[in-house]
């Protein structure tokens, strides 16, 4: 296997791992949020940000970086459009988690505050879809490597 296609299963294995991640923080975790009592809530959302971090933080380092080495070194017959693509939808949920959902949360760990809550799981759904959108768009990348290696497939 050559490196470009290395990276982009890399690449593959974190976008996806945090397509599913979202999903289940989306569906589950901050809707959870809302019934955490207010007197535990400091200790709880301290506690979410250093598990959800120590998972998070190199999964989206190691997506950041595989969509960087992307854009130069890809495998065939992926063009240069679609790294650009990739790369794309990887900055726009690094711009989201910063710009949108870290104030959110650092509002949160001052305290319970219902329409912060509200507000992270509404606006949570931007990174949702986006990584959704970022894991098909692997997922046909790897399916477009395979049938060109492998055509009887």
């Amino acid at each position: 296997m050559d490196a470009a296609s290395a990276t982009l299963l890399v690449n593959a294995f974190s976008t996806l791992t945090l397509a599913g991640l979202i999903w289940t923080v989306q569906l589950v975790h901050y809707p959870a949020f809302r019934y955490v009592a207010t007197d535990q809530f400091v200790a709880f959302e301290s506690f979410h940000q250093r598990g959800i971090s120590f998972f998070v933080v190199p999964m989206m380092l190691l997506e950041l970086g595989t969509a960087m080495v992307l854009l130069v070194h890809r495998p065939n017959p992926l063009p240069g459009w679609w790294a650009t693509i990739a790369f794309t939808l990887v900055l726009t949920n690094w711009l989201c988690t910063i710009v949108v959902q870290v104030p959110l949360h650092a509002t949160l760990a001052k305290g319970y505050d219902r329409p912060a809550i509200e507000a992270l799981i509404r606006t949570n759904w931007i990174r949702t879809f986006v990584w959704s959108v970022g894991a098909g768009w692997v997922v046909g990348a790897l399916w477009l490597l395979l049938h060109e290696r492998h055509p009887e497939l």
